[in-house]
């Protein structure tokens, strides 16, 4: 690995220098070989070496490990000062492309910033983290992505004893909104230049040519947020808890805590076992991205215009964009799942199948892939539903508008593309999961490798596609820590 450490030489204030602690017994579980060649990494082939690599027990020549420094809003209440509790970032990589990665260690151990947890992760969550993550990859989310995961052989203590592991996780940034509040809450205006700099070269470099950089900077941020809240609510993604440090500026879906995907479409789904108040249901993604990046404008203000009030009015009117930016890439979106043009009449016609499919609730996933055959097999699809005079009704008008917009050729393999046969079920993860924790890792890599290709139909998988039983309905998921 040819380490680059652009952010170790920020100021000392940024993060803490700290290697990662060593384990006795580090074991691979799996390397993401595809991931590593893109990055172009020169890695030894013996599983025991990676094992050392991977766990943090071995530091690659260049690598200069730091845990980051950052504060956050947790469920609406600042907390100033968080950080990487349980995460060393090795350091940043570019290939011969110019692509620069930074890759992290997540359950490596204790920082300064652990605030008294013990530093390390479960293997459920890292093996959920990979999973889902690597899924989103596949489905065209932004995203971190996985490298590796490796267990520790040392045990970890949450509501029971649990195997440990650590996951290897590689983003094109880990600056998070809270990384923004950290500065600001101190009123060090120097390092929140210096971060956004940092932000403009390393993931927003088009912002550099503009009048303001800063407000350029804003702008990005803001429109690559709304495209990434439009895809979630397409694919039926659920976060969980989008916390302001679980905000990346970069724009990538960060921190695969208790996130999940619908079965059945509802819209106010919460999954996370602390999300009590459902603050984080599938339905109020958007407007909290909005509130975060509201919070991340609070914080640019110094540097956003001559004076407070004229920042703050050329901050708002960036926001106020958000929204409507967010609606017209979810129209688009959701448009394409029906195969139709994205007027305001197909939008219409998509939220009212929403409407059907919440109540009768419909899987979400399928019910959007039966509809890629519902020209010829209009039975498929309409037979997911239970009562199906309403639905029929539904599949008349939109058959009808396929031949008014001419669409009727294109919408097949335009749905194909836009709605996957397979995504990361919540009952085959926590399957996985069990048997992992009893050593047999083979469940958990041949969900890996179906969620590889998830727009194909893989009639030898498709198990996988089922949605779970009701005695295997995950309701609650937890992030770990």
């Amino acid at each position: 690995m040819r380490f680059i450490n652009t952010y170790a030489r920020l100021p000392e204030s940024f993060f803490e220098r700290i290697d990662p602690e060593t384990v006795a017994a580090p074991a691979l579980i799996r390397l993401n070989r595809d991931l590593a060649a893109r990055l172009e990494l020169d890695l030894p082939g013996d599983r025991t070496e990676l094992a050392e690599i991977f766990t943090g027990n071995r530091l690659l020549p260049g690598s200069e490990p730091i845990a980051q420094a950052y504060a956050g809003h947790q469920f609406g209440q600042f907390v100033p000062q968080l950080g990487d509790g349980r995460a060393h970032l090795l350091g940043e990589v570019e290939n011969a492309a110019g692509e620069r990665f930074d890759i992290q260690l997540k359950g490596s151990g204790r920082t300064r910033f652990s605030r008294g947890g013990d530093g390390r992760a479960p293997l459920g969550p890292v093996i959920r983290e990979y999973v889902v993550s690597e899924a989103m990859h596949a489905l065209g989310v932004p995203t971190t992505r996985a490298l590796a995961m490796a267990a520790t052989g040392r045990p970890v203590f949450r509501e029971a004893e649990l195997p440990g592991a650590v996951i290897t996780r590689v983003a094109s940034g880990f600056v998070r909104v809270g990384t923004f509040e950290y500065f600001a809450a101190r009123r060090m205006e120097d390092e929140l230049r210096l971060l956004a700099d940092h932000v403009i070269e390393r993931n927003h470099p088009a912002a550099r040519k503009a009048d303001n950089p800063y407000l350029a900077l804003f702008e990005a941020v803001c429109a690559a947020q709304a495209r990434l809240m439009a895809q979630w609510l397409c694919l039926g993604f659920v976060h969980g808890v989008m916390n302001t440090d679980n905000t990346a500026v970069s724009g990538e879906t960060i921190d695969y805590g208790p996130c999940a995907f619908l079965d059945h479409y509802d819209p106010a789904m919460v999954f996370s076992s602390i999300d009590h108040a459902g603050r984080y249901a599938f339905n109020q993604q958007p407007t909290v991205m909005a509130w975060n990046l509201a919070c991340l404008g609070g914080c640019l203000l110094p540097l956003l215009g001559p004076d407070e009030a004229t920042a703050r009015k050329t901050g708002e009117a960036v926001l106020e964009r958000f929204i409507p930016a967010f609606t017209e890439h979810y129209r688009r979106g959701l448009c394409r799942k029906i195969g139709l043009p994205a007027d305001d009449d197909s939008f219409s016609l998509a939220r009212r199948l929403l409407d059907l499919m919440r109540d009768a609730r419909a899987d979400f996933t399928n019910t959007f892939r039966a509809l890629c055959g519902a020209q010829e097999a209009p039975a498929a699809f309409t037979g997911l539903f239970a009562a199906t005079g309403e639905i029929a009704a539904w599949l008349d008008d939109w058959l009808a508008r396929l031949d008014r917009t001419g669409s009727a050729d294109a919408a097949r393999e335009t749905m194909r593309a836009a709605n996957p046969a397979f995504i990361p079920r919540n009952h085959r993860i926590e399957a996985a999961i069990r048997a992992a924790e009893d050593g047999d890792f083979a469940p958990a890599n041949r969900l890996i490798e179906v969620l590889e290709r998830p727009f194909e139909d893989q009639p030898e998988h498709a198990e996988y596609a089922a949605p779970p039983l009701p005695g295997e309905r995950v309701t609650h998921t937890f992030c770990g820590t």
